[in-house]
């Protein structure tokens, strides 16, 4: 029975995907305005679907868009939450320490 329940709480686990959020901002230069973090986000998107398919859902706000994620008190940008836990804030967008956390939440640990 127990490993029963086990197997349960395991598929139900992986059938529910890891929410991977980050939040940037529009950065202004002579040109007018670059999105160069929404780019990084979606090639960051592209990457982890490749490796984890519906596993994980990658979702990017600016900044001030009306449904942005709460901004921790003195976090930076770009803001990478995964499952609403702070992985990463300012410096750079990081796949590989995304999908670390991503495999350790699979697996049943966190960080």
């Amino acid at each position: 029975m127990l490993r029963y329940l086990w197997f349960e709480l395991r598929m139900r686990q992986m059938s529910v995907p890891v929410l991977v959020q980050i939040i940037g901002a529009p950065i202004a230069c002579s040109d007018g305005l670059k999105d160069s973090w929404r780019e990084v986000a979606s090639w960051a998107a592209g990457q982890l679907k490749t490796h984890f398919g519906a596993e994980v859902n990658v979702q990017y706000y600016d900044l001030f868009d009306a449904g942005c994620p709460p901004i921790p008190p003195g976090a930076q940008l770009p803001l990478v939450l995964v499952n609403s836990t702070v992985l990463s804030n300012g410096g750079k967008i990081s796949v590989p320490l995304i999908r670390k956390q991503v495999d350790a939440l699979r697996a049943g640990v966190s960080k």
